[in-house]
């Protein structure tokens, strides 16, 4: 049964930082793309970030770019993700999802998902 298990969320400061991680177990995902997508209170899922299989191709949303890197180790079937200069807005659950294709912003294209996790920014 594949499972992906973000961790890593938690209460941040405005400009601190924080790294989710997302682990994957019941397949190899190392010829998977993988994306991150976040749902903020109130609004609809969107796309944060994604990245090919190789690493060579990454793609970030226009409101976190500069500010977030995303990773993969496919060693140990994980994801990550950088956030730095995290804002008030940056406040929602995370997810994670892998796809097996290109990289996209769309998240329809995801096979799987993991469960997320919550990122508050708040002083």
């Amino acid at each position: 049964q594949v499972q992906l298990v973000e961790s890593g969320g938690g209460l941040v400061q405005p400009g601190g930082s924080l790294r989710l991680s997302c682990a994957a177990s019941g397949r190899t995902f190392s010829d998977y793309s993988w994306g991150w997508f976040r749902q903020a209170p109130g609004k609809e899922r969107e796309f944060v970030a994604t990245i090919s299989w190789s690493g060579g191709t990454t793609i970030y949303a226009d409101s976190v770019k500069g500010r977030f890197t995303i990773s993969r180790d496919n060693a140990k079937n994980t994801v990550y993700l950088q956030m730095n200069s995290l804002k008030p807005e940056d406040t929602a659950v995370y997810y994670c999802a892998a796809r097996n294709g290109f990289p996209t912003r769309t998240q329809n294209g995801y096979n799987y998902w993991g469960q997320g996790t919550q990122v508050t920014v708040s002083s």
